[in-house]
């Protein structure tokens, strides 16, 4: 039986990538990408060619009944997201459900995780810590915000370069005394971590130009450094 290979890939540095994630690129008869022309970058990197089907936020569900039967026949598959771990918000979780109902295994092979990454370097509590991804853009953020400011373990979120400030600023109203740290292109040229309190950050995010992903991560509730 072929099977579903769920395939970490670098987040930025392209020497992150695992020995067993190039072999089983190499290996593997297609390739699940978000965006193609993200993915052949990486594969031209390492010397590696191999057909595409493209499963992203807008056609996944469309997608899907093709990849299976294109497993089911016989051929092996690998996902790839455009950085990191797919599935971990991103694309990912209907195929591997679809697999898994279709009695394909799903093998997974890690490496980069922008989250965990950010948290190991936070000095963070990070025995006990909730991933809230990306938090809503309109309804229900609010709502949202007030149940994350009673979280009593440490928050990990995701954000764009397009709201990061107006995060920030709600941080500073909802949890205005919590030590937060956000860490901006990790592994990348341009990699910086900034640490303290919402204003803190505040104040040295003044007059840069924010670009990039951004991890933030919040201490929890009571937590004094």
């Amino acid at each position: 039986m072929a099977k579903l290979y769920i395939v970490a890939t670098p987040i930025g540095n392209l020497e992150d990538i695992t020995f067993r994630a190039i072999k089983t690129l190499k290996e593997v008869d297609f390739i699940i990408c978000e965006d193609t022309r993200v993915t052949k970058f990486l594969l031209n990197h390492f010397g590696i060619e191999k057909p595409f089907i493209v499963a992203n936020a807008f056609n996944e569900t469309k997608t899907i009944e093709r990849i299976i039967d294109k497993i089911n026949s016989g051929e092996n598959a690998a996902l790839v997201s455009d950085a990191g771990t797919p599935a971990i918000s991103d694309p990912g979780t209907r195929l591997v459900n679809a697999a898994v109902k279709n009695s394909i295994e799903v093998i997974g092979i890690p490496g980069a995780n922008a989250a965990i990454l950010a948290l190991s370097i936070s000095g963070l509590p990070t025995d006990s810590f909730v991933f809230e991804g990306f938090l809503p853009q309109k309804k229900g953020r609010q709502k949202k915000l007030l149940h994350l400011s009673e979280e009593e373990r440490t928050i990990v979120l995701y954000e764009s370069t397009y709201r990061i400030e107006k995060l920030i600023l709600e941080l500073n109203q909802y949890i205005p005394e919590r030590q937060i740290v956000i860490a901006r292109e990790l592994t990348k040229k341009f990699e910086e971590v900034w640490r303290g309190k919402p204003s803190d950050i505040l104040s040295s995010l003044k007059d840069k130009i924010l670009k990039g992903e951004f991890v933030v991560i919040i201490a929890p509730k009571d937590f004094i450094m």
